[in-house]
């Protein structure tokens, strides 16, 4: 029984021995395919070159910037919008527009139809003729004044008269132009019951509030006109990145029914104050004009940050292997050598390399195809 137990031992400790044997064989020969999986250099042949569309050049120097990105929509300043009302009433003659409707400046936007404006008109040319009857008896009663043939009251009275008559054909003369009507031109042959409506600026019709026959009154709005010349982005930017904007920073935006169209603008006012939402707005304005763009349109924008004068290359050239980025140098002619950096920013397809490199042509164009000829090389050997 003794003799059975040493035998029992003696064939367990045997079966350990094995196993361990064959546990540390198989994790040295995992270490072994780990290390040499991926070789430091890699010799490509001219025609895989060529086949691969393998781009070497030089690293570069570039402006980068570190970026955040915010929401926003199309807006318009309040002087490009444009409302449109009458200063005296009237009934509505004729109008042919609608939402959407192209303007120009001076364009007729509708005829408006009172007796109002028939009777100032009238009171306008009264007013002109008895100026001229005034003025002469002023200028006499002048004249008799400076002989003394008449008293210093009368020709007081002629004085205000005159003056009087002067103020109430100045004001007459206005009201004519804020209905259209020129007061140079407007004699007893064209006086009209009808004015116009005309547009102050060039843009297209936003509202119409009105119809055929309505009665119009100054405080009713007719027409809202936009002039989309001056379009700006009005971004909402969080409390914790407000701190890091500035006028002048440039920023790139799209919209979602076309978010491959970068359009670009710079920061012109940021609102001094956080709302309970603990946002901000910013205006931008943009660079360029495109008729596309209509107010009220999402956004999506990216600000950039800081500007610095860094080493970068693009994307393409950076390949990752064990979470780790790497480029390739071309050491000789086909002869490219794996080497670990270390990156910085990333925008707009170029990546900062911070690790100081040597002077030599880099793969910059298809890095990925040389890391998996390299691999193959490594599984190979």
């Amino acid at each position: 029984m003794k003799r059975n137990n040493i035998i029992i031992i003696a064939l367990c400790v045997l079966i350990a021995s094995c196993n361990n044997g064959e546990i540390k064989t198989n994790s040295e020969k995992k270490e072994s395919i780990d290390s040499t999986a991926i070789p430091e250099m890699v010799e490509l042949s001219k025609d895989q070159i060529k086949n691969a569309d393998i781009v070497v050049g030089k690293p570069e120097s570039k402006d980068m910037f570190s970026t955040i990105k915010v929401n926003g929509v199309i807006d318009l300043p309040p002087e490009n919008i444009i409302t449109v009302s009458v200063p005296i009433s009237g009934y509505l003659k004729k109008t042919t527009m609608v939402p959407g409707t192209r303007v120009s400046k001076g364009m007729v936007l509708a005829v408006l139809e009172d007796q109002q404006y028939i009777q100032l008109q009238q009171d306008y040319l009264t007013a002109k003729s008895k100026l001229e009857f005034v003025e002469l008896d002023f200028n006499r009663q002048k004249m008799l004044n400076e002989t003394k043939s008449v008293s210093d009251k009368i020709f007081q009275q002629s004085k205000a008269d005159f003056e009087t008559q002067k103020i109430l054909l100045k004001s007459l003369s206005e009201k004519l132009k804020l209905i259209g009507i020129s007061p140079d031109n407007l004699n007893e042959s064209n006086i009209s019951r009808m004015i116009q409506i005309t547009s102050p600026i060039n843009g297209y019709v936003s509202k119409v509030n009105v119809n055929i026959g309505k009665y119009i009154n100054p405080s009713d709005e007719i027409f809202e006109l936009v002039d989309p010349s001056d379009l700006h982005v009005r971004l909402t930017i969080f409390e914790n990145d407000a701190a890091n904007l500035s006028i002048g920073q440039k920023l790139y935006f799209s919209t979602n029914n076309r978010p491959d169209q970068k359009y670009a603008a710079s920061i012109h006012l940021i609102t001094p104050n956080i709302e309970e939402d603990r946002t901000t707005s910013v205006h931008c304005h943009m660079i360029g004009f495109d008729k596309r763009l209509l107010p009220g349109t999402f956004v999506n924008a990216t600000i950039e940050l800081n500007n610095a004068r860094v080493i970068a290359v693009p994307e393409d050239a950076v390949v990752k292997w064990n979470n780790k980025p790497f480029i390739f140098i071309e050491e000789t002619n086909n002869k490219f050598i794996l080497t670990p950096i270390e990156t910085g920013t990333s925008t707009n397809g170029y990546i900062e390399v911070k690790t100081i490199l040597p002077n030599k042509n880099i793969v910059i164009k298809n890095a990925y195809t040389v890391l998996m000829k390299m691999k193959n090389s490594g599984e190979e050997g």
